[in-house]
């Protein structure tokens, strides 16, 4: 009898969480207070927008291509001779 008791208060307390919830959620103020945060922030994004400092670019001739081998020193790996061998 207990444990049905405390089953049904469990389910009476999630339902009514659950329902006050929902309804705040859907009421008009809360509506009307985050529709007027979208705007705050959207107005601080134009605002902050024509602040901006346009950077210079320096991203001219970044890449440096490698011809032929340029350092001599380095040792040739001869993983696919080694295969070829047995």
């Amino acid at each position: 009898m207990f444990r049905e008791i405390k089953n049904l208060l469990y389910i009476f307390f999630i339902f009514f969480f659950i329902f006050f919830c929902v309804r705040y959620y859907f009421s008009d103020d809360n509506i009307k207070n985050s529709f007027r945060s979208i705007n705050s922030i959207d107005d601080k994004i134009s605002t902050n927008d024509k602040n901006l400092i346009i950077l210079k670019n320096n991203t001219e001739n970044i890449i440096e291509y490698i011809g032929e081998k340029n350092n001599e020193n380095e040792k040739e790996f001869k993983f696919w001779e080694l295969l070829k061998k047995n």
